[in-house]
């Protein structure tokens, strides 16, 4: 019994783990123009920005 329950925590574990990854892979939203353009600016934002730690 106890060695069914180990084939099939090892046969099943990877499945699930890639069908999880396939499905957030799926659900990754990509950004419009205007959030890159936003996000592109914040970044350069923060480069530019003098770091106060020394």
């Amino acid at each position: 019994m106890i060695d069914n329950l180990w084939f099939i925590a090892v046969a099943l574990g990877p499945v699930l783990l890639g069908a999880a990854f396939v499905y957030s892979m799926m659900r990754r939203r990509r950004l419009t123009r205007s959030e890159e353009v936003g996000q592109d600016a914040a970044i350069q934002d923060l480069y530019e920005k003098p770091s106060r730690r020394t």
